[in-house]
C-alpha cells in the first residue's frame, strides 16, 4: 500500500494542528468574562460594591459628596486609625473609687523604681496594690534595674488603673478608662 504525497501532508498536519489547536483553547479559555457564565448568576457582587471607594472631596467642593469616601485630610486618618487607643468614659464616682488604688499603685512603684525588681516580681506587687490577680496585669517596657520606662496597668469593667515611672525613675499612677480594644495599658501602634 502506497501513500500519496497529498495524504502524508493530510496527516502531518492532523498531527501537528490538533496539539496547536488545542493550546489555542486553552489559553483563550481563561479570558471569558466570569458574569456571562450563567452557573454564576446571583453570586457575583453587585456593581456598585465592585466600584474602588473614592476620597472625599476638600470642603470647598460644591459638588455632591460621593458615599462613602475616604477622609483626605491626613490628621484626621490618623486619628481614625488610632481609635482602639482611646478610652472609654467612666464617671466621676467611678474615679473617686479607684483612687486609692492608683495612690497605693504609685507608691509600690516608687519602691521599686528605687530598688530595682523583676517582671514576676512587679506585676505581683501591681496586682496587690490594686487588688487583682497577678494574671490581670498589663506591663510594659523593659524591667530592669533600676525600675525606668515602664507602664504598668489592670482594672476590672471599664475602669483601669494605670501607672508608670519614668525615665529618671518618677513613679505616678492615675484612674482611667479602659481603652476601645479592651486594654489597660494604650497599644503602641506601629508607623
Amino acid at each position: 500500500m502506497t501513500r500519496t504525497r497529498a495524504q502524508a501532508q493530510t496527516q502531518m498536519r492532523r498531527r501537528v494542528g490538533a496539539p496547536v489547536l488545542l493550546a489555542l483553547l486553552f489559553l483563550t479559555a481563561g479570558c471569558a468574562n466570569p458574569s456571562d457564565d450563567p452557573r454564576a448568576a446571583g453570586s457575583a457582587p453587585a456593581p456598585a460594591s465592585r466600584s474602588p471607594k473614592g476620597f472625599c472631596p476638600p470642603p470647598e467642593d460644591t459638588q455632591a459628596v460621593p458615599s462613602p469616601c475616604i477622609s483626605a485630610d491626613w490628621d484626621q486618618r490618623v486619628a481614625e486609625n488610632h481609635a482602639y487607643r482611646q478610652e472609654q468614659p467612666i464617671t466621676a464616682e467611678q474615679k473617686r473609687e479607684a483612687r486609692p488604688r492608683a495612690t497605693a499603685l504609685a507608691a509600690v512603684l516608687q519602691r521599686l523604681a528605687d530598688s530595682g525588681t523583676t517582671a514576676d516580681a512587679l506585676r505581683t506587687a501591681a496586682a496587690t496594690a490594686i487588688g487583682l490577680a497577678p494574671d490581670g496585669i498589663e506591663i510594659q517596657g523593659e524591667v530592669l534595674k533600676p525600675l525606668h520606662n515602664v507602664l504598668v496597668g489592670g482594672g476590672e469593667g471599664r475602669v483601669c488603673v494605670n501607672g508608670a515611672v519614668d525615665d529618671r525613675g518618677h513613679a505616678t499612677a492615675e484612674v482611667v478608662g479602659r481603652t476601645l480594644d479592651g486594654a489597660c495599658l494604650p497599644g503602641r501602634g506601629g508607623h
